[in-house]
């Protein structure tokens, strides 16, 4: 099982040609590609699945998280049928499984995310978001990197700097985000987030890197 592109990990992106690789291999030994869509799934890349940035097929997605739009605990896997048909009756249970407004909820959420370009808008305000964030002062960032909504940026290590400090100071500026491995901060904003916001944003981490850089 693998991610197409590692969130706790601090949004790492694989190189280009990897997960067809990784696919090519799976094909040649007969092997099952798993692949953990849980972060990256339903349009937070630009694209619905992250795996499609390659154009790679997944044996088994495993879903979950955004899947009902933040509403309720819902979570899945998707594969076709020869595969799924292994599972026989009783091999395998969930005491709150298929549970039918969880149900209802996750097939609303998606066709809400489709009906309305959510992963479009995901893949135009991405691409905006790493530019503006590029155009801040580069002092104290080592690498902005990311696909769709779903951005790392990370800081110098040399600069002894922590993530976690910032990730305070911008949320006591109304911007959520997440540090990760203590120099890489996440920003994974709602996919239905405009220009304005984005641009907003950006200016809030410019104001929490320079309040950062006081602290050093």
């Amino acid at each position: 099982c693998i991610e197409p592109i590692q969130g706790e990990g601090g949004v790492i992106i694989p190189q280009e040609g990897y997960l067809r690789a990784v696919r090519d291999l799976c094909t040649e030994y007969n092997v099952l590609l798993i692949a953990d869509e849980i972060q990256t799934g339903f349009g937070r890349t630009g694209k619905m699945f992250a795996v499609d940035h390659e154009q790679v097929r997944a044996d088994i997605l495993v879903m979950g998280k955004s899947m009902s739009g933040g509403m309720l605990p819902v979570s899945g896997c998707l594969a076709d049928k020869h595969i799924m048909d292994e599972i026989k009756p009783g091999d395998h249970g969930s005491t709150y499984g298929g549970n039918p407004l969880g149900m209802a909820v996750a097939k609303a959420a998606v066709q809400t995310l489709v009906e309305e370009g959510m992963v479009e808008n995901s893949a135009k305000q991405g691409e905006l978001l790493k530019s503006e964030l590029l155009k801040l002062d580069q002092t104290m960032i080592k690498e902005v990197r990311g696909r769709g909504l779903f951005v790392g940026v990370e800081l110098k290590s040399d600069l002894h700097v922590d993530g976690n400090d910032l990730a305070k100071i911008l949320q006591k500026e109304g911007l959520l985000t997440k540090a990760t491995h203590d120099s890489t901060i996440r920003l994974a904003p709602p996919l239905v987030i405009t220009e304005e916001e984005v641009r907003q944003s950006v200016e809030i981490v410019g104001a929490g890197l320079h309040k950062l850089s006081l602290m050093n």
